[in-house]
């Protein structure tokens, strides 16, 4: 167990030098979410409504950009390198690279949060986490069920030239519809109906529950019902799925 963990922990180590190599990828994952807040933050500055709703938001795409997105262009990109194939032939266990590779992810997603929490408080007004153990939760079921369907969708991915517009055909949308830089109760009823069913729109209720309103946990449990529902239908998908070998023909 403890060789497991060593393994994982330089697997984890090396994925975060990596991706500070890139500096596209951190751009993505960091940068653009903030420009997102801080544009629509100021569009909306004098209105404190509309900045508890942006807030919350952003966070809910931040765990996405870097869960959802982040995974399913990496796993198609190590599949379609033959990375995952040639892993197979070494002496690193299978579940330590993909440890390492979703450590990583989790590391992106609690850096990216704590940028948007600070500037919510610093700059829009909206203060610190009423519950910090709902936002743990939520945080938590959120990258288990985005991180999921992230590599599930990477297996749709027939090669990493096409993955950019698989992705973004579903993320764009996506943040749209669920309400991160409005309030969904004020769209149409049938973008309503539509986000009712996405994990996002509920992921994004939850942390407006733990960021601004200081809801009680208990009315929060059906979105968190719907976060893990889709988590684990994720889960399934991208089990079922997997592939160690690239798939051109």
């Amino acid at each position: 167990m403890s060789a497991a963990i060593a393994l994982t922990w330089r697997q984890y180590r090396l994925e975060r030098k990596m991706f500070w190599r890139n500096p596209s990828a951190a751009f993505f994952n960091f940068v653009l979410p903030l420009l997102f807040l801080f544009l629509f933050g100021a569009i909306f500055s004098s209105n404190q409504a509309d900045l508890d709703v942006i807030v919350p938001g952003i966070a809910g795409m931040s765990v996405m950009s870097t869960t959802f997105v982040a995974l399913a262009m990496n796993m198609v990109f190590l599949r379609e390198q033959g990375v995952l194939k040639r892993l197979r032939g070494t002496p690193l266990p299978s579940g330590a690279y993909l440890g390492g590779l979703a450590a990583h992810a989790i590391t992106n997603t609690a850096i990216q949060l704590s940028f948007v929490i600070a500037a919510g408080a610093l700059f829009f007004g909206v203060g610190l986490p009423a519950s910090w153990l709902m936002l743990g939760v939520f945080v938590a079921a959120g990258v288990v069920c985005l991180g999921s369907l992230g590599v599930a969708l990477s297996h749709a991915i027939p090669n990493f030239d096409s993955a950019p517009a698989y992705v973004n055909a579903i993320f764009l949308p996506v943040i749209v519809i669920s309400g991160v830089f409005y309030d969904a109760d004020n769209a149409p009823s049938f973008m309503r109906d539509i986000a009712e069913v996405l994990p996002l729109t509920h992921l994004i209720d939850g942390l407006s529950a733990a960021m601004v309103t200081g809801a009680p946990f208990a009315d929060q449990l059906s979105d968190l019902a719907v976060v893990l529902i889709w988590a684990a239908l994720g889960t399934v998908l991208a089990v079922r799925g997997f592939s160690w070998e690239a798939r051109r023909g």
